[in-house]
C-alpha cells in the first residue's frame, strides 16, 4: 500500500537561497550540583562553608554548521558526544545556552519512538492515540490505519494489549505512524535501527522516499555504513566538541573508524589527530577544485582567442 503523506502548511511558502537550518556557535550547558530541598538554613551554611557546589557541564560547545534544502546530514560520535542534546536544541525542545539556531522550515522529529503509548490499550487503539497526539484527524487515521498496520507488520497483533509487544514491535508501530507526515526538516535519532534486518531495510527505503520528496534530513546513527550510503554531509561530535563538519563523507568516516579503533586500546585517545587529517583533506579538495576551475577558465579563454584568430583569418 502506498504511504499517504501530509504536506506541511509551510511547504507552500516560497524557498529562499539561505540555508534551511543554521547553527552558529551553539553551546548547551547543564548545571550539576546538590539541588535537593535542604532548607534555607542548610543552604546558607553550605554557601558560607563552601560545601554547596554547582558545576557547569557543557554537553555541546561552539557547534556550527549549515545545511541546505535536500541535504542529508549524518551526525556521528560515541555515546555522550552531545548528539541527542544538540537535536533537542535543533527541534526547539530546549534553547541553547549560547549561540543561535535559525530554522527556515518546519521541523519534524522521530525521537524516542516507543514513548507515549498506553500499555493497557490495544495496538489499534494506541495507533489512533499516537495519531491524535501528532495532530492527525480521526478521518485521516481511518484512511491510513491499513497502511500503518501493514507497514509495521503487526496485523495479527492489532487487538492485543500494547504491553505484550516486544520493544522492536513497538518501535515499528511508532515509526509507521510518525513517517506519515511529509516534513521540511526531518530529525532521525537512531530510528533506522528498529526491528530486524528486513524491517531496517524497509524503514531505510521509507526514509529515502521522504527525503526524495524534498525533506532536509538530520540522521544520528552509530552505523557508519548507513551514514556513508545515505548522507551527503557529516558532523562529528566528541565530548561536546565539534571535530568535523564536511561533505567529505568517506574521509570523515575513515577517520572516525580509525579513532574508534585507537580508542579501544587507549580510552583517553584524543581525536585531534583525526581532525587535522580531515582539515588537510578538505584543504586539498579545495585546492584541487580551485585548480580545476582555473583550468576551465583558461580553456574558455583559449577557445575565445582561437575563435577570434579564426575570424581574423577570414
Amino acid at each position: 500500500m502506498t504511504s499517504p503523506l501530509i504536506p506541511s502548511p509551510s511547504s507552500l511558502v516560497p524557498r529562499t537561497s539561505s540555508p534551511i537550518l543554521s547553527c552558529q556557535n551553539v553551546s548547551i550547558r547543564y548545571r550539576v550540583g546538590d539541588f535537593k530541598n535542604i532548607g534555607l538554613k542548610e543552604w546558607v551554611m553550605r554557601r558560607l562553608t563552601g560545601k554547596y557546589k554547582v558545576i557547569d557541564f557543557w554537553a555541546d560547545k561552539n557547534i556550527s554548521f549549515e545545511i541546505n534544502e535536500g541535504d542529508m546530514l549524518g551526525i556521528i560520535g560515541t555515546n555522550g558526544a552531545g548528539k541527542s542534546t544538540l537535536l533537542k536544541a535543533v527541534t526547539g525542545i530546549m534553547e541553547p545556552t549560547e549561540g543561535r539556531i535559525t530554522r527556515n522550515g518546519k521541523v519534524s522529529a522521530l525521537l524516542e519512538l516507543a514513548s507515549g503509548f498506553d500499555g493497557d490499550l490495544t495496538v489499534k487503539e494506541n495507533a489512533y492515540l499516537r495519531g491524535a497526539m501528532l495532530g492527525y484527524t480521526r478521518k485521516f487515521m481511518d484512511e491510513t490505519y491499513p497502511y500503518i498496520i501493514e507497514f509495521s507488520e503487526l496485523k495479527e497483533f492489532e487487538d492485543r494489549p500494547f504491553k505484550q509487544l516486544s520493544s522492536g514491535m513497538k518501535s515499528r508501530l511508532a515509526f509507521a505512524i510518525a513517517s506519515l507526515v511529509k516534513p521540511e526538516i526531518l530529525i532521525l535519532d537512531e530510528v533506522l535501527s528498529v526491528g530486524d534486518g528486513a524491517f531496517r531495510a524497509k524503514s531505510e527505503a521509507k526514509m529515502r522516499e521522504i527525503i526524495k520528496g524534498g525533506a532536509t534530513t538530520i540522521l544520528v546513527s552509530h552505523s557508519i555504513p548507513q551514514v556513508r550510503a545515505m548522507c551527503n554531509k557529516v558532523l562529528w561530535l566528541e565530548n561536546g566538541r565539534q571535530i568535523a563538519f564536511t561533505d567529505d563523507i568517506e574521509g570523515a568516516c575513515d577517520c572516525y573508524e580509525e579513532y574508534l579503533r585507537n580508542r579501544k586500546e587507549d580510552p583517553l585517545y584524543d581525536p585531534v589527530a583525526a581532525k587535522i587529517r580531515i582539515d588537510a583533506r578538505a584543504a586539498e579538495k579545495a585546492r584541487r577544485e580551485a585548480a580545476a576551475r582555473q583550468l576551465a577558465e583558461d580553456a574558455a579563454k583559449l577557445q575565445k582567442v582561437r575563435a577570434i584568430l579564426k575570424e581574423g583569418a577570414k
